[in-house]
């Protein structure tokens, strides 16, 4: 790891470049004032240690001109609680007061290694799996295996039933097993049960013919007709009546289906996934969910974990979602100060990604900043869903 140590008291940086120089995983480099640093240093740089006043530049205006490139540990002998503030917001990862023991700089600098190197191979696994992993913009290990079995299931025309919380992305994995079928090409229909009126949910997934009740002046082909040939994502398929549960079931062991006021049996070839946070198997036993529609839905099972099980993701996530926002609204470059990357990191997301998305979303335009601090994300506020 390369630590550049920016200083102009020459004995306080001999003396940190002596005892860091200790430690074989450090390699050191000095500088005797920001100045001298902006000039020489370059990008081989991991992690800068620097001073705060000194001639000629200080080290906030310093911290200022770096622009948010390098991860940053403040040394002081003279700190004042404005100018911790100032040097946090601006992204600085530790604040120390001078005099301090070598082994708490030391602490520091492992620190930002460890959520340094997690950061790089988590972008590292994402360029390796990209192609394989489609629109997944980061991986961990549960993800991977609920891709490898989606993977699997995309080569059949077997039922495959979605199962997490709400939020974890299961229209994605949908989406994701018709693109790697042979069905790719021709349709990808979803539609939300939960969504839609009862009154109107027949209609919605059969079509209906012309006069079948009071407003329909024409034909409208439903959405299995739209599908045809494709992929229907059904999500909260718990969520479903039970009149339209044995339709649908008919549907799926027919191949046919019969518009609402019709009598012609329509021929349907579509391949069916569908999704629910429910608990299916309740459902089953309080009557309210037919049991022979669960195993025809449920020929493989795929079980999404939470985000709060997959935190090899969020960091990935999160730097994503800041560039596509800084991008699409014309805003300053933006990075996540380190308070930030804890909360992001410890918070639960009882919203799984859905939520991670709005709140950095929120964050990005909101702050006043480069630095987006933990106060931006206002994760606080929201800990009460989760308690």
């Amino acid at each position: 790891m390369h630590v550049a140590i920016v200083e102009d008291d020459i004995n306080m940086r001999k003396s940190l470049e002596i005892a860091l120089g200790e430690y074989e995983e450090f390699k050191i480099s000095t500088y005797k004032s920001a100045l001298d640093a902006l000039k020489k240093i370059d990008s081989s740089v991991d992690l800068i240690v620097t001073d705060i006043n000194m001639p000629g530049m200080d080290g906030i205006e310093f911290i200022k001109k770096l622009d948010g490139q390098y991860d940053i540990i403040v040394i002081t002998g003279n700190a004042t609680l404005s100018r911790a503030i100032e040097s946090v917001r601006l992204g600085v990862k530790d604040f120390l007061t001078k005099p301090f023991e070598i082994e708490t700089l030391v602490e520091a600098i492992k620190r930002h290694d460890k959520i340094r190197t997690k950061v790089k191979e988590s972008f590292e696994k994402i360029d390796s799996t990209k192609e394989e992993n489609g629109d997944f913009i980061a991986s961990s290990p549960e993800l991977e295996q609920a891709l490898t079995i989606a993977r699997k299931a995309a080569k059949t025309d077997v039922s495959v039933l979605l199962l997490g919380e709400s939020g974890v992305g299961k229209e994605l994995f949908a989406n994701y097993v018709h693109k790697n079928s042979p069905r790719a090409k021709n349709p990808f229909v979803a539609i939300n049960m939960a969504a839609i009126p009862e009154n109107l949910l027949e209609s919605e997934l059969f079509g209906y013919e012309k006069g079948a009740f009071t407003d329909a002046i024409a034909e409208k082909k439903g959405y299995f007709e739209v599908a045809n040939g494709g992929t229907l994502f059904l999500d909260e398929i718990g969520e479903m009546p039970m009149m339209l549960q044995a339709k649908l079931l008919r549907v799926i062991q027919e191949r046919v289906m019969v518009r609402v006021g019709g009598t012609k049996e329509l021929p349907i070839d579509v391949r069916i996934v569908s999704a629910t946070n429910a608990d299916i198997k309740r459902s089953i036993k309080e009557g309210q969910f037919r049991e022979d529609l669960y195993y025809r839905l449920n020929t493989i099972p795929i079980e999404i974990a939470p985000l709060r099980q997959r935190k090899e993701e969020i960091l990935p996530i999160c730097e994503v979602i800041l560039e596509r926002v800084t991008k699409k609204y014309g805003l300053q470059k933006r990075y996540f100060s380190g308070e930030a990357i804890e909360s992001l990191m410890t918070y639960r997301w009882p919203g799984n990604i859905r939520e991670l998305i709005s709140v950095v979303e929120r964050a990005v335009i909101l702050s006043d900043t480069e630095a987006i601090s933990k106060e931006d994300l206002f994760l606080e506020s929201r800990n009460w869903f989760s308690s």
